[in-house]
């Protein structure tokens, strides 16, 4: 098996942060971040700081990579994606992996459709609880990393090279036989607490502890159950009831992203959730009233955040 030795990183948020420094502090990799234009000068005049440890990688621009990486890891907002795969063509080799721990049901194919479904594998991060204000990014709990083929009975080599690429840098994962349920099921998961946290400035804590805040978010996920179901996925509800004990493992002051993008006045990820779900339910004849809602609310509250 060839092993991963060159990683780059494509966005350096919360998520993107938290990979970075793992292959960064581990023997066998070489790291970078990739970044264009101010984002870059930023990241190279003053690095990163994660849980209180200064980091300087090496940041540079995608268009000047002179060799292709083993491993790309894709951790962007999805409204940055379409522009960033257009400079990746440099990191491209016959054996590179991209992993894409954006959130939503898109990004995979997205990236597939320009460099070839077989260098691509899906993946979710699971109660990985960062909080990014700058440069500095602090996390208690570094999460679940699922990662896969669309179904993984038989391990493909790419699936093996990442899980030992992770083994050796500490990054705690599974790689579930169904990885199209998992990518539904943390879907489902994001609609609901994501857009209901956005809405009512809520952190984690009021999700565990308010019935209303609860039934706002399971309003949001039922809708998503729905669309999965015609979709042949097996969701139910079952799977919002055994949620509840893994969000009582996250730091009660904790924030959503989309949380986090409400206060910071950037633009949320409300298209990729909300308006999917409106848009596949128009789809599929499936009404999706409370998305519909949410996707009108958060709209006017982020143009109210830009006047």
């Amino acid at each position: 098996m060839n092993k991963i030795k060159n990683v780059a990183i494509l966005g350096a948020g919360a998520i993107g942060a938290y990979f970075a420094s793992r292959f960064f502090d581990s023997p066998g990799f070489s790291t970078i971040l990739l970044a264009r234009g101010e984002r870059l000068a930023r990241l190279n005049n003053h690095g990163l700081v994660i849980n209180q440890k200064p980091y300087s990688i090496t940041t540079v621009d995608p268009r000047e990579v002179a060799v292709p990486m083993d491993l790309v890891v894709v951790a962007l907002k999805h409204q940055h994606l379409e522009q960033a795969l257009q400079h990746l063509d440099n990191l491209v080799g016959e054996s590179t992996i991209f992993i894409s721990m954006m959130n939503g049901l898109e990004s995979e194919e997205y990236i597939g459709s320009r460099y070839g479904m077989d260098k691509v594998l899906y993946a979710i991060v699971m109660s990985l609880d960062g909080q990014r204000e700058g440069n500095t990014i602090t996390y208690s709990n570094p999460g679940t990393h699922y990662f896969g083929e669309p179904e993984n009975s038989v391990l493909s080599d790419n699936v093996r090279r990442v899980q030992d690429a992770f083994d050796r840098a500490g990054i705690y994962h599974k790689t579930p036989k169904d990885m199209t349920r998992m990518m539904w099921w943390k879907f489902m998961i994001n609609v609901g607490i994501n857009q209901a946290s956005a809405v009512l400035r809520a952190p984690y804590r009021v999700f565990q502890q308010s019935k209303d805040a609860q039934q706002l978010k399971e309003s949001l996920m039922e809708e998503v159950i729905a669309l999965a179901q015609a979709k042949g996925v097996n969701l139910t509800r079952k799977d919002i009831d055994d949620w509840y004990p893994i969000l009582d493992t996250v730091a009660p002051e904790g924030k959503t992203s989309m949380l986090q993008d409400m206060e910071s006045g950037r633009k949320t990820e409300v298209e990729i959730f909300a308006g999917t779900a409106v848009r596949m339910g128009a789809e599929l004849g499936i009404p999706t009233p409370v998305n519909r809602a949410m996707l009108h609310i958060i709209r006017v509250l982020e143009q109210s955040k830009n006047q």
